[in-house]
């Protein structure tokens, strides 16, 4: 609609579900780009000539730019205005996808991924945030927040098929231009769909000092985890840029709190809903990751699968998601308490996680990997989906951004935590494995039995660990999350779910 008309606080946005499309798309388009390129990375190695040395920039650049420059995103978002944001966002994201799709050498290839990494930051927080504006009722909010959330959880696997389709049947570079279509026709919907919400811009001047501190802070932070997969956690580098993170990260809450206009406004993270959130959040997401890395390897080297058939060995575990997110977490969510979908979520992924644990060479798939795919797709689902929603539920319009802005960053830091955790386990317990079975070994088909039975070894040890990660999860959010009132920051004894978040009002306004 081109006429602005004001309408009053609480009116739903008359075009809401349209916008839904749009955003949903653009956010698939976000988090499959975390793994579509790991599928094509072997092929673009090849071609571009990329040492073993460098091929993890490939990821790394990514990561650094998306989860050092959220924040900073999110504040834009909140100071442009989340349309804006979002439209240039997705043009960027295009532009950059292009470059890496035709990039000719290592070194375009890297910077095409920071800056698919530094639009990804503007354009995923402002997606959230315009969510969390455009649905203020409650049911609908549930709805909303479902499809969202199951595609927040299922959109890398959906990569990894996607992935493996373009890598085998067309080229390494289509895993680039498939953002080119994505990314315009969500940007030309939101552009004529979407309407800003009126009061919803925090025109207060930009925090530079907070910019520069948590950026430093959070590419420390990830680059650190990624410094440790590659060269062990006591590398000086490694040791120097967790001192770094804990020092520029700890300057950086002391300058917020002191401030006018702080780049994170304490009160965004403090509250305790959304403080138990980004927390267990963040832990899911460190036990995810690694997960999927683990399976790719075992699905592909140990039982010889094809890209495309691991891509849809997945599909159980999409399918899971789908439906704990929009069935069980939709329908119960204005029933009970965030935390009671939440907690058992993060232990129903938990206990397919346990399952994982009795991996061997030999593993029916049938038997052992579908059960256990369903169950962690079911739990995660049924957790996303409230959580997605409970850390922009009740934040003012202004602040809205930034909300969205730290959910995205505690799946990205918790990504690169993640991989890197686990996969150092996983590598201690392999070199473990092989020391102690090897010199029994005579024979060359016994010495690669030997390497595959370490392989799975390492990956069920680091799965271990990821069970443990759920489960505290789980704790974090039955006992941080409070039961009684999710739509607003001052939690009172009575009154329904439904009504709290009816009780955030957002006034829309169309242009």
């Amino acid at each position: 609609m081109s006429e602005t008309a004001s309408k009053a606080p609480g009116v739903p946005d008359a075009n809401r579900w349209k916008a839904l499309v749009f955003i949903a798309l653009a956010q698939l388009m976000v988090v499959l780009d975390a793994t579509i390129v790991n599928i094509a990375l072997p092929s673009a190695q090849q071609d571009l000539g990329i040492s073993d040395g460098n091929r993890q920039w490939v990821v790394t650049a990514y990561a650094l730019a998306f989860g050092g420059l959220l924040l900073f995103g999110g504040r834009i978002a909140d100071l442009w205005g989340r349309k804006k944001a979002f439209v240039v966002g997705l043009g960027g994201f295009a532009a950059a996808s292009a470059l890496g799709g035709a990039a000719t050498n290592e070194a375009m290839m890297f910077g095409a991924r920071a800056l698919q990494g530094v639009f990804g930051a503007l354009l995923a927080p402002a997606a959230l945030s315009l969510l969390a504006v455009m649905f203020t009722d409650a049911k609908e909010r549930a709805k909303a927040f479902g499809i969202y959330g199951a595609i927040a959880g299922g959109g890398g696997a959906v990569g990894l098929i996607l992935g493996g389709f373009l890598t085998e049947y067309l080229d390494w570079r289509w895993t680039f231009f498939v953002n080119i279509p994505f990314a315009i026709v969500a940007a030309a919907g939101a552009y004529f769909v979407i309407r800003e919400p009126e009061g919803g811009r925090n025109r207060s001047p930009l925090d530079i000092p907070g910019v520069i501190l948590s950026t430093l802070g959070l590419v420390a932070l990830v680059y650190g985890f990624t410094r440790a997969e590659s060269d062990g956690w006591s590398d000086s580098v490694t040791v120097g840029m967790f001192v770094a993170s804990a020092v520029l990260l700890l300057s950086f809450v002391v300058v917020e709190s002191r401030v006018k206009a702080p780049l994170l406004p304490l009160r965004v993270v403090t509250e305790r809903n959304r403080g138990g959130v980004y927390l267990s959040l963040g832990l899911a997401i460190i036990a995810m990751f690694g997960l999927f890395l683990f399976l790719t390897y075992y699905l592909q080297i140990v039982k010889g699968y094809s890209p495309v058939k691991t891509g849809f060995a997945f599909l159980p575990m999409i399918a899971g998601m789908i439906t704990g997110s929009t069935q069980i977490g939709t329908r119960l969510m204005t029933r009970v308490a965030p935390r009671l979908l939440m907690g058992p979520g993060f232990l129903v992924a938990a206990l397919g996680m346990l399952l994982l644990t009795q991996l061997e060479i030999g593993s029916s798939y049938t038997a052992l990997l579908l059960p256990a795919m369903l169950l962690l797709g079911l739990g995660m689902g049924t957790a996303f989906m409230p959580a997605m929603s409970l850390a922009t539920q009740g934040v003012e319009p202004r602040d809205s951004g930034v909300a969205s802005a730290m959910v995205n960053t505690s799946q990205q830091v918790g990504g690169a935590i993640g991989t890197a955790l686990l996969n150092t386990i996983a590598a201690s317990a392999t070199t473990a494995y092989v020391a102690d079975h090897i010199a029994g070994a005579t024979s060359r088909s016994q010495q690669q039995l030997v390497q595959l039975e370490a392989m799975v070894q390492g990956y069920t040890s680091a799965i271990w660990f990821a069970v443990g990660i759920l489960v505290v999860a789980a704790g974090i959010a039955l006992t941080f999350v409070n039961a009684g009132r999710p739509g607003s920051t001052t939690v009172t004894g009575s009154g329904s779910d439904a009504d709290a978040a009816d009780e955030v009002p957002v006034p829309v306004v169309a242009h």
